[in-house]
């Protein structure tokens, strides 16, 4: 085994093959290790998240390196058919690739049989081993920003389905209509680890396929009759319901979303005198105003920014942020542009009344998974104040908040796979700015630099799990800096990772801000590399 640093809180276990990975798997999953918080398991790595207080990254290597290589997962396998248009607009490159004509990949496709090896990425996608050996091709050099839903797609040695459109950077060869992913059903995934798969050609096929079932979100329910509600105006750019996020699920190939700004959501909470992890309202950029029916206590906190209330009389006045704030009948009130940061979080005393979906409110936006974007005309019920529920005092707002004026310092531990570039990419990463563009969102910051980031290892990468505030560098060597709704897994080398202490810094970056990276002495885990 081999044990690479990844944060502050992870470290990714490298092994031989995807049989001695699975066995390893098999064997952490039989006996967990105390302190172990998630399992993300790929072609030829676990990545191993847990708790720095409960046990130390070395204590943790020790823990796994005495493992044995030989257990095995039992389940109850099955055979499913995945009907398939290959009308793929990469399947001419592909077949460019491998020397033969496209009829000549589409038979080898369907030719054989593939076993779910794991799930990751996006829920409901399976990595699918086996098949003709002769299909290994690399993944496109530009990922795209979207992949339809449905997609069939090879990467290396891997077939897979995109469960619904998402960006990524297999080479599609076909789509088929089969819904991989559907919370309406008892495993929402359609594909399960050690499941047998076949592909069958329906291109010229006259049988109407199933239609792709939708994926599952939890209804905003009616406001309570006689109860408090709050009544939306605008949603501007984005309004999400988050909380603390979906841990546990990544055995389902679910990441846990959550809030950008953990710390900001915590403290809404806490002025509002709610539990840390209750869901509130994430707001992007402002532009967000609601009307208060009936009587209620809120807390703003995050990004710094005007929030003006508007009285039934017409009045108005500038209300506090990161304290509470008492509301009246008919009041409204409207959160402004920030001037620093960019997501602000309004809670509401006692919570509001949202129906969790897989253990969490949060809105996955990735994986489509959780309550949909609030927009104007919503209604959204407050829960009656629960006995105990007691409002806290004014708190400090957040100092040196990101701006587009001033460079963002991130820091940054080095590593996993950072021996896969150059001695001078690794230099440039930290040396100069990186442009925060337009094409970011809560999956992840894509930066634009002045000097692409060269790898010194130009091989095909296995899948492996990647965390929140990976630094992924595709082979255009500009880099992506993944955040609250990342996919599980990924293709390309992770060359860095933000620190744990800025993730929620990272989250408040605007667009066109510059961040530099700073690596952070000793290395987050202690880890070197360590083989074992």
């Amino acid at each position: 085994m081999r044990f690479l640093s990844v944060n502050l809180n992870a470290v990714l276990v490298e092994l031989d093959d995807l049989a001695q990975t699975l066995a390893l798997l098999a064997s952490l999953r039989a006996e967990p290790i105390a302190g172990v918080e998630e399992l993300v398991p790929a072609a030829r790595t676990i990545l191993v998240s847990f708790r720095p207080a409960a046990i130390s990254a070395a204590a943790l290597a020790r823990e796994i390196g005495q493992r044995s290589l030989d257990a095995r997962e039992t389940r109850i396998d099955k055979r499913i058919e995945i009907p398939v248009r290959y009308t793929g607009e990469d399947l001419a490159e592909v077949a460019g690739l491998l020397g033969i004509t496209p009829e000549e990949v589409v038979r080898r496709h369907t030719g054989s049989d593939y076993t779910v090896a794991f799930t990751g990425f996006a829920p409901g996608f399976a990595y699918l081993a086996g098949g003709h050996p002769s299909l290994n091709v690399p993944r496109r050099a530009v990922p795209r920003t979207r992949i339809p839903a449905g997609a069939v797609g090879l990467a290396g040695s891997f077939s897979g389905v995109y469960p619904q459109a998402s960006p990524g950077g297999w080479q599609i060869i076909g789509v088929t209509d089969a819904p991989m992913w559907d919370l309406a059903r008892e495993t929402p995934a359609l594909l399960q680890p050690g499941d047998t798969v076949r592909f069958v050609d329906v291109t010229a096929s006259e049988v109407s396929l199933p239609v792709a079932a939708q994926i599952a979100t939890a209804p905003v329910p009616a406001a309570i009759e006689g109860g408090c509600a709050f009544e939306v105006r605008a949603a501007g750019l984005q309004a999400l319901w988050q909380d603390h996020g979906r841990h546990g699920q990544a055995k389902q190939g679910v990441s846990a979303s959550g809030a950008m700004d953990q710390r900001a959501l915590q403290a809404a909470n806490r002025l509002a005198g709610n539990a840390s992890d209750t869901a509130c309202i994430e707001i992007a950029y402002g532009g967000f105003q609601f009307a208060c029916r009936g009587e209620a206590v809120i807390a703003v906190t995050g990004a710094d920014g005007p929030l003006m209330l508007t009285r039934a009389d017409g009045a108005q006045w500038p209300l506090p942020r990161h304290q509470p704030v008492a509301l009246a009948d008919g009041d409204i009130v409207t959160l402004g542009e920030p001037a620093a940061g960019i997501r602000s979080y309004l809670a509401v005393r006692g919570g509001f009344a949202i129906a969790p979906v897989l253990g969490s409110c949060s809105t996955d936006t990735l994986a489509r998974i959780g309550p949909p974007a609030l927009a104007a005309g919503d209604v959204l019920p407050v829960r009656a104040v629960a006995s105990g529920a007691v409002v806290g005092t004014p708190e400090a707002a957040p100092v040196d908040l990101p701006t587009v004026h001033e460079e963002v310092v991130l820091d940054i531990v080095l590593g996993p796979r950072t021996d896969w570039f150059t001695a001078d990419a690794v230099e440039r990463l930290c040396s100069q700015p990186w442009l925060v563009t337009p094409q970011s969102n809560r999956v992840g910051i894509r930066l634009a630099g002045e000097q692409a980031l060269v790898r010194a290892n130009p091989s095909e990468l296995p899948s492996e799990g990647t965390a929140r505030g990976s630094i992924q560098v595709p082979p255009s060597g500009q880099p992506v800096l993944f955040l609250a709704d990342h996919p599980l897994t990924g293709g390309y080398p992770v060359i860095a990772s933000i620190a744990t202490h800025h993730l929620d810094r990272a989250g408040q970056i605007p667009v066109n801000a510059r961040i530099r990276f700073q690596p952070i002495a000793g290395q987050g885990s202690g880890l070197g590399p360590v083989e074992l």
